[in-house]
């Protein structure tokens, strides 16, 4: 559960990144505060699809990614896990190099479901991505 000290926070949330998806696309998350959780993501050749700019999965990754982090942050890991169960993806703005950042904000705060807005920007803070999020926490047995 996310306390007031933000260095802790943003140390555990780094460290749940070790041998999966997101160390693979180098998310990094940077900020955190009572109501949202913001990461970084490079666009290089290692996220781009074939005509070069970034590719619509991983700008969804990353904001999935950052969601359920956030929903983790903020709920009793130690009680529950947490689960994406539907993601939208609107993806207005091309970019093929540099990083984008992702900032999920709660749209709603419930003990059994989550619902995130997450807007992926450049670094000219250009919307690149828009992207809902519902997340479900589910009892640890």
């Amino acid at each position: 559960m996310f306390q007031d000290n933000k260095e802790e926070a943003l140390k555990r949330c780094n460290a749940i990144c070790k041998n999966t998806l997101m160390e693979t696309l180098n998310i990094e998350f940077i900020d955190i505060g009572a109501d949202f959780l913001t990461a970084f993501m490079p666009v290089n050749e290692r996220v781009h699809q074939p005509d070069g700019v970034l590719h619509g999965g991983a700008s969804v990754a990353l904001a999935e990614s950052v969601g359920s982090a956030a929903s983790m942050m903020f709920l009793d890991i130690s009680k529950v896990f947490v689960r994406g169960i539907e993601i939208s993806a609107n993806h207005v703005k091309s970019i093929a190099s540099g990083k984008v950042f992702a900032r999920a904000t709660f749209i709603h705060k419930g003990r059994t479901t989550q619902l995130w807005e997450i807007k992926i920007t450049n670094e000219q803070d250009e919307l690149i991505s828009l992207v809902k999020l519902t997340t479900i926490a589910l009892p640890k047995k």
